[in-house]
């Protein structure tokens, strides 16, 4: 079992295989017919897209070219794509937010270049480097500023895409690749409300993912392999799914969009990165931050807390819960940031965590997180980036 910290030396490590130069400039193609901008209580997730896009094409014979930021638009793949047939695409997801005096800031891009790099290499695609990367990101950002929303809890969600996109049928890589990027007004995940619990199903039938495979890539494939399960579980009246592990459906690995955290006792547990969890950005982002002495100083934080990358299986959450010492649990993801659990459904108990509300720590470390990322307290971590007011 790795942890977090040999996590991100791997991601680090794995970019050479996988990166071929990077692009020294992007043209630039305003476009000429505006889209309509949805109103600010009215955003949803996902729902609206911006006027532009970032993209640039990747040939075997000529690396990574014509970089540009064009008007947003449909793609045009040849039907014997690599991606229609042999998977070949990845993603991410992250967010630019407006502070209150204007800035724009970006969240931990590195982290997110360095996660999709080893996604990459993975799939054996090839990534453009972290400066074409960012300066794409940029961009993107600073052309479609207006789209970013000025509510509180709001933001504008990047999506960085990379597909294989060479014509042929035979399984191998493809020698050709799209990497392009889209932007998405986002509102308050949770609504109207600032934090609310959800309730997760623990799946034991389905596997999310195996040992060997790419559960720790963030491929598109492995949101394709979840929907079932997904669909069931709210037929059922449940928010999102709780993974047990493919071979014993014993030990806890992720919830379908987050990765989660259990407060037993005096510890905050949560699933080391075993190969088949994704290694979140928020994931690593809370871990650094209930270990740093910023965190120590806030009113909510307990006076003995100890943070713990450890297996942990189902039947230990059930025996907390039975004995009163399962105090919390929550999930982090860059869609809610921290998102609390209120009860977990299993097929023949419904566990209730603490009143079923929103606790302390959960609360705390939301609003923290939120306020770095929002530039509205001091960032020690230098985990924000600003968007340049010129690109």
């Amino acid at each position: 079992m790795s942890n977090s910290s040999d996590q991100n030396k791997n991601l680090a490590a794995s970019s050479n295989s996988v990166i071929r130069g990077h692009v020294e400039k992007i043209q630039i193609e305003k476009t000429k017919s505006l889209r309509t901008r949805p109103a600010e209580d009215n955003l949803g997730f996902g729902r609206h897209f911006t006027d532009h896009m970032f993209r640039v094409d990747y040939d075997k014979a000529t690396g990574w070219t014509s970089a540009c930021i064009a008007p947003y638009q449909s793609l045009v793949l040849d039907p014997a794509a690599c991606v229609l047939h042999y998977g070949q695409a990845i993603f991410e997801g992250m967010k630019a937010y407006r502070n209150d005096d204007g800035r724009v800031l970006l969240f931990r891009p590195k982290q997110n270049w360095e996660r999709m790099t080893s996604s990459a290499r993975r799939l054996c695609m090839q990534m453009p480097s972290y400066e074409t990367f960012l300066s794409g990101l940029l961009s993107l950002t600073r052309i479609d500023e207006d789209w970013i929303p000025k509510s509180s809890g709001a933001a504008l969600y990047l999506r960085p895409t990379l597909l294989g996109t060479e014509a042929f049928l035979g399984v191998r890589p493809s020698d050709q690749y799209l990497f392009f990027v889209i932007a998405s007004p986002v509102g308050n995940y949770y609504g109207g409300e600032s934090l609310k619990a959800v309730n997760i199903w623990v799946e034991e039938t389905y596997s999310r993912a195996t040992p060997g495979g790419v559960g720790a890539a963030k491929a598109a494939g492995n949101y394709a392999s979840s929907l079932l399960a997904a669909v069931e579980a709210k037929a059922s009246g449940y928010d999102q799914v709780l993974w047990l592990d493919a071979c014993q459906k014993k030990y806890i690995e992720e919830v379908g969009t987050m990765n989660v955290f259990f407060y037993i006792d005096d510890q905050i547990i949560t699933p080391p990165l075993n190969g088949a969890i994704l290694p979140g950005i928020t994931r690593m982002s809370v871990i650094e931050l209930l270990r740093s002495e910023y965190a120590k100083s806030q009113s909510w934080y307990p006076s003995r807390l100890d943070i713990q990358e450890r297996p942990i299986t189902m039947h230990e959450v059930q025996e907390a819960h039975k004995q009163g010492r399962l105090k919390e649990v929550f999930g982090t993801g860059t869609a809610a940031s921290i998102s609390p659990v209120g009860s977990f459904g299993l097929k023949d108990q419904k566990l209730k965590i603490g009143d079923g509300k929103v606790g302390p720590i959960s609360s705390g470390l939301y609003q923290l997180l939120t306020d770095i990322q929002y530039g509205r307290v001091p960032d020690p971590f230098a985990w924000t980036v600003e968007v340049p007011k010129e690109i």
